[in-house]
Parts: structure tokens; sequence; C-alpha cells
């Protein structure tokens, strides 16, 4: 089944998104300087002779410096989901940029329907992880929807 261009642009962005934030969580790297990096050597470009899916620049952004703007918000929205004993500083770190690029669309991004994110990001789970922790992504961003949007 084929994805509408705007769908599989929209999801591209949402994988970005979430190398950016890793990427930007790893090595410190400045906002700016990762949207130009992205923007140059990333988004819609080949590499190892692998082309990747073009993605909608602008929600691309939005994702990256929205959640930056806001990363207090989305993250004390993730720990308050987490269960006793779990806080954000312990958890895997690419599952922890998921969970961010996913939060942050449910709180600032009324826009997009809630069952659209968290299969979304979902599906991102899937692409690292097993089904355990694709359930477990799916368990926060559903209970962070029911909570940020009535």
């Amino acid at each position: 089944m084929n994805m509408p261009a705007r769908s599989q642009a929209r999801s591209s962005a949402r994988l970005a998104a979430v190398q950016a934030l890793y990427q930007q969580q790893m090595e410190g790297t400045k906002i700016v300087k990762l949207l130009d990096e992205f923007h140059q050597h990333r988004l819609g470009k080949e590499i190892d002779e692998t082309h990747l899916a073009d993605a909608e620049v602008e929600f691309f952004d939005d994702l990256v410096t929205g959640f930056d703007a806001r990363r207090e918000e989305v993250d004390g929205a993730i720990a308050s989901k987490l269960a006793d004993g779990w806080t954000i500083a312990r958890m895997d770190k690419t599952m922890l940029q998921i969970l961010r690029c996913g939060a942050y669309e449910l709180i600032a991004r009324a826009d997009v329907p809630k069952a659209a994110v968290i299969s979304e990001y979902v599906d991102v789970a899937k692409a690292f992880f097993d089904d355990g922790e694709a359930k477990f992504v799916n368990g926060i961003l559903d209970a962070l929807g029911k909570e940020v949007r009535s």
C-alpha cells in the first residue's frame, strides 16, 4: 500500500527529528547547527546509495525547535507517565527521543490526530526496537494523549 506523499514526508520528518534530537543529546550540537546539517546533508539526500525519503522540512523544524523550546514541559509530561522508580535519565537515549518527539507532537500539534501521532511513533520505535519497546511507546503516548487531548 502506497502512502500519500505528505504522509510519507511527515513520517520521514519524524524519523529525522528523532535522529537529530539523539545527535543533539549525544554531541551537544546547537539546534541551529543541527537544523542546518540536516537540511544540507540528510533530508531527502542519498547516503551510502540509499535515497532518504523527502521529509516535510517545516514539520521537521517544528518538531526539533518546538521540543527544544518546551523541553521541560515535554520531559515532565513523559516523566509523569513512567513507572515508579523510572526516570528520564535512566531511559535508553533513542527511546527517549522517540517519546520526546511524540509527546511534543501530542502537546503542541493539535492539527495532527492523536491516533496518527501514536501510530507513527510506534512505527519509529519498531525501526530501532522489538515489539515490547514499541508497546511501551504506545502505552506512554496513549496515556499522555488522553491527558493532553480531551
